[in-house]
């Protein structure tokens, strides 16, 4: 059933392709950056292991500062396929046991949509927040998500994804998550 709850026990951030030379030129950059930061914090917060991806960064530069810092134990996955669902990748979601993949980054019809067929193909829940993945125009963006869902990704947004791993107020963790979407 899509849509089910999501599983701290369950659930890896994948962070794809948010590089120096990449990021200027997506749309809505500001709001993607933000919207990566909340799951970050997130992810950090409640033990969910995060991985990032670089697309051949000697060309495109590094992970940004902003998902770095938010990420500091997150293994870096250099690659030069668009996909990022290669043997590395798969190796580490099967060592973490992981098998709810929340995917963000750039571009939504390129690296992201490859990577998500793959995963999928592969049998892996995969949740994109949509507020958190973008492509330089507007049209491809909106192409991206349209074919990951007919391909079975759940297209959810940071702030359900946040709530919904989060579970209940009245928690430490909800107080010291909360700042963080208002």
């Amino acid at each position: 059933m899509p849509y089910e709850r999501l599983s701290r026990e369950k659930a890896l951030l994948l962070v794809i392709d948010v590089q120096a030379r990449l990021l200027p030129a997506i749309d809505k950059k500001e709001g993607i950056l933000r919207n990566i930061a909340i799951l970050s914090k997130t992810a950090n917060r409640l033990s969910i292991p995060a991985l990032i991806t670089e697309q051949y960064p000697k060309g495109l530069g590094e992970t940004v500062e902003a998902v770095k810092e938010e990420l500091p134990t997150a293994k870096v996955l250099e690659k030069i396929t668009f996909s990022a669902c290669n043997d590395e990748l798969l190796l580490e979601l099967r060592n973490r046991e992981r098998q709810e993949i929340i995917v963000v980054g750039t571009e939504c019809h390129v690296c992201v949509f490859q990577t998500v067929r793959d995963l999928l193909s592969k049998g892996y829940r995969v949740i994109i927040p949509s507020d958190a993945v973008g492509s330089r125009q507007s049209l491809n963006y909106q192409n991206g998500l349209a074919m990951m869902k007919e391909l079975g990704a759940e297209i959810w947004n940071s702030e359900s994804v946040f709530f919904d791993l989060l579970e209940r107020a009245a928690t430490e963790e909800f107080r010291a998550l909360a700042p963080i979407v208002k």
